[in-house]
C-alpha cells in the first residue's frame, strides 16, 4: 500500500527542505516540485506565462507523482512525500488569472491523498527567481487553508522553525499510517 502526504503552502514556506526531510527520514519516495524543472527548461525566462504552460505543469506534476508512486508500489509499498499538488495549481492559476482550468479542478477533487500538511509562512523570505508573492504570504496561507476545508481534505498546519515542523510532520504522518493502516 503507498501513502501520499502533500506538502503545501505558500512561497517560501518551507516546504521543499521539508519534503526533502521527509523523505529521507521515512526512506520514502519523493515528487519533486514540476514547477520549478519547467521553468528550467523553458527558454527565456519565468515571466510571462500563460495559462496553458499552468497546465502543461499541472501534467507534468500528475506524471511525476504517478511515476513516483508506481514506482513505490512496485517495491512494496510506503510513502511518497509530494513537494506540492494540483491544489497549489488550481490556486496559482485563480491567482494569477482568475481562474483555473477545469481539469485541474477536477483532478484536485479526485486525486487521493492521505494528509496534507500545510506550511505557515511564519519564517523569512528567501528571494528565488520563480517566487511573485513576498507580501501577501499570509493571506495565501488562508487561501491555502479555506480551500483544503472546502474539499474537506485532512490537514494539518505546521509552524515554527523546521526542525519543530519536521517533528509535528512526522507524529502526524505517524497517525495516518496508524488510522489507516
Amino acid at each position: 500500500m503507498v501513502r501520499k502526504i502533500v506538502i503545501t503552502g505558500p512561497e517560501s514556506s518551507g516546504k521543499t527542505t521539508l519534503a526533502k526531510a521527509l523523505a529521507v527520514h521515512h526512506d520514502a519516495g519523493l515528487v519533486a516540485e514540476m514547477a520549478r524543472t519547467y521553468f528550467a527548461q523553458r527558454p527565456g525566462t519565468y515571466a510571462g506565462y500563460d495559462e496553458a504552460e499552468l497546465r502543461s505543469i499541472a501534467g507534468l506534476q500528475v506524471r511525476e507523482e504517478d511515476r513516483v508512486v508506481n514506482n513505490v508500489a512496485r517495491d512494496g509499498g510506503g510513502l511518497v512525500c509530494c513537494d506540492t499538488d494540483l491544489i497549489t495549481i488550481r490556486i496559482w492559476g485563480e491567482e494569477k488569472f482568475g481562474r483555473s482550468d477545469p481539469w485541474v479542478v477536477q483532478q484536485t477533487m479526485e486525486r487521493p491523498y492521505d494528509l496534507w500538511l500545510l506550511c505557515r509562512p511564519d519564517m523569512p523570505w528567501e528571494p528565488d527567481p520563480l517566487r511573485e508573492n513576498p507580501n501577501d504570504r499570509e493571506r495565501l496561507f488562508e487561501v491555502y487553508r479555506s480551500t483544503l476545508r472546502t474539499l474537506e481534505k485532512p490537514f494539518i498546519v505546521l509552524e515554527g522553525a523546521h526542525e519543530l515542523r519536521l517533528r509535528q510532520a512526522i507524529a502526524a504522518i505517524a497517525q495516518v499510517r496508524v488510522i489507516e493502516g
